[in-house]
This record gives structure tokens, C-alpha cells and sequence, in this order.
């Protein structure tokens, strides 16, 4: 009796574990088209609107938060120069920095994939101002607007490509 209940139950598991393995890219379609919804349609911007923004808080007739969401090692590798870096996965964090719900914040990623949950949180927690940028640095590259990097300086991008494939020599460790 015991080895039929425990074949059973491995046969559950394994019936579950395909229909989960089968439906996870499904459910997290599903699950960020939910937190869309979070999202007014006139707080998705296109990355035009985030240029003429940049440009206000550049000149200082714009107070507005420009926040880049995407890992430390890809916002020093090119970044729109003066914005903030905050990792997409501590949305949490926000409410301790920017405890205005009504402060202007435009969200930002490599293309908008992060940034749609990061905003969608925003507004779950409370805050009514927050712009989605639609194609992320990405598509800022792609317009020819300006970057800097922590290592070159200003930089501008001629061809944006997700992973430049190369050729090089190893090079050992010193």
C-alpha cells in the first residue's frame, strides 16, 4: 500500500511539475500584463518624451526623478548622464528614498521589460506620478542621444547590440 502511495505521489509531482515547466512563460506573460494594469496608458512614454524631460531637469526648470533600473555593471558600461541608478529588483527601497507619492519619477531599463514591474510596484505602493519609458536606453541609444560611461566619458552609440560577439585573446589573470 505504502508503494503505491508513493508512486502516486511521484506521478502527481511529475504531472505538475510538466504543466508548470509548460506554463511559466504563459504565467509570467500573463502575470506582467496584470501589472499593466497598475499602469495608466498616459504614463507610458515613448523615449522622445524622456529626452525633452531630461533636457527640462538638465536646464533646472524640471525637479523631476529620472531613475535607470538596470544592474550596476551595465549603467557604468553607458548611462544618461546625472540620472539615478537604482536596481531593479529593490523597488521596494523607493518609499525610503522619495516619500512624496506625488513626485514625478520616470522608470527606464534596457528595453522596458524590467521597468514595467518596477513602475507597476511604484504604483502599488501608493505613488501617481511615475512615466514607464517605452524601449529603455536601448532605444535612446538607437536615436543617437547622448551617453556617458564611467569609464570613457561621453560615448555614442553607432550600433546598439544586446551582446557584441567577438573574437579576442584570453588574457590571464596578473
Amino acid at each position: 500500500m505504502r508503494k503505491v502511495f508513493l508512486l502516486l505521489g511521484f506521478f502527481v509531482l511529475a504531472v505538475c511539475t510538466s504543466v508548470a515547466f509548460a506554463t511559466t512563460k504563459d504565467g509570467e506573460k500573463a502575470f506582467l500584463a496584470e501589472l499593466m494594469k497598475a499602469i495608466p496608458q498616459d504614463k507610458i512614454v515613448a523615449v522622445d518624451d524622456l529626452y525633452k524631460k531630461w533636457q527640462e531637469v538638465e536646464a533646472g526648470t524640471s525637479n523631476a526623478m529620472i531613475v535607470d533600473i538596470r544592474t550596476e555593471a551595465e549603467f557604468d558600461a553607458g548611462h544618461i548622464k546625472d540620472v539615478n541608478n537604482v536596481d531593479s529588483g529593490h523597488a521596494y527601497g523607493m518609499p525610503k528614498k522619495v516619500a512624496d507619492p506625488e513626485k514625478e519619477i520616470w522608470v527606464f531599463c534596457r528595453t522596458q521589460h524590467r521597468a514595467s514591474y518596477f513602475v507597476s510596484l511604484l504604483y502599488k505602493y501608493g505613488y501617481k506620478n511615475v512615466y514607464l519609458v517605452k524601449g529603455g536606453v536601448k532605444a535612446w541609444a538607437e536615436k543617437g542621444y547622448p551617453l556617458v560611461s564611467k569609464y570613457l566619458g561621453e560615448i555614442k552609440v553607432l550600433k546598439y547590440e544586446k551582446k557584441v560577439k567577438e573574437t579576442f585573446q584570453y588574457r590571464e589573470d596578473k
